[in-house]
């Protein structure tokens, strides 16, 4: 039996990434005079890769790529009244209502009656990532909560070493090959990726990167407690 399961947060227990490419869409309504969509698109996408080393990932990057994004493409000209609607939409995305993805209440309680300890791991600012899991009611159901600025194997490693526990004892749950996935697999740990029908753009990977790389892939979270046990034997 694995000695630690961990799951992701954003779009494996609750959606995320829709509320920001909402967001994202509307600052397209709200600032159509200025360029297309598919522009708007190109240049925020640029500016968060740029920003992601000093900003990390999260509800205030994203506002704050926003209007660096709009003050680009404008040359400046934004008005103070329309770098206010973006604030609002990025306060928006720090408060929002957590509704739980399906089967994500029973499987969890399901694997917490198994026994071994479980964790939640994702990546973000600190206080937005434990707001989401305050507003979520799920805090009880998990013995260790870890919130860390990336995913990679460096970071999973210093876990599991603060932790006590080897890469073949450690089971990682979540929707992004990225960073959930792939980083656990290549150490020797135990990695299920369970696909959201969206990905942030910097999240993706190609075919070539997951080539040789062995996890297995779920159409939902409840499939977990099955898997648990055929890798306990």
């Amino acid at each position: 039996m694995p000695r630690l399961i961990a799951f992701d947060a954003d779009d494996t227990l609750w959606p995320n990434q829709p509320h920001f490419d909402a967001a994202e869409a509307r600052l397209h309504e709200l600032l159509a005079h200025y360029g297309t969509p598919q522009q708007f698109t190109d240049q925020f996408f640029a500016v968060q890769r740029q920003n992601l080393p000093l900003f990390g990932y999260g509800a205030k990057p994203f506002m704050l790529g926003m209007i660096e994004t709009v003050l680009q493409l404008t040359d400046g000209q934004i008005t103070g009244q329309e770098i206010q609607h973006i604030l609002d939409l990025g306060k928006r995305l720090l408060d929002y209502p957590i509704e739980l993805l399906p089967d994500v209440a029973d499987t969890l309680a399901a694997i917490k009656a198994q026994g071994p300890p479980l964790m939640l791991l994702t990546k973000g600012d600190l206080f937005d990532q434990e707001s989401k899991l305050a507003r979520s009611g799920l805090g009880d159901l998990f013995d260790h909560v870890e919130i860390v600025s990336e995913k990679n194997e460096g970071t999973y490693q210093r876990i599991l070493d603060r932790h006590n526990v080897r890469p073949e004892e450690f089971v990682m749950v979540g929707n992004s090959l990225k960073s959930d996935v792939l980083p656990v697999a290549r150490l020797g740990g135990h990695a299920a990726y369970v696909p959201y029908y969206t990905t942030w753009a910097m999240e993706r990977v190609s075919e070539a990167e997951q080539a040789g790389v062995a996890f297995r892939q779920m159409q939902s979270v409840a499939e977990v407690p099955a898997w648990l046990r055929e890798l306990a034997g």
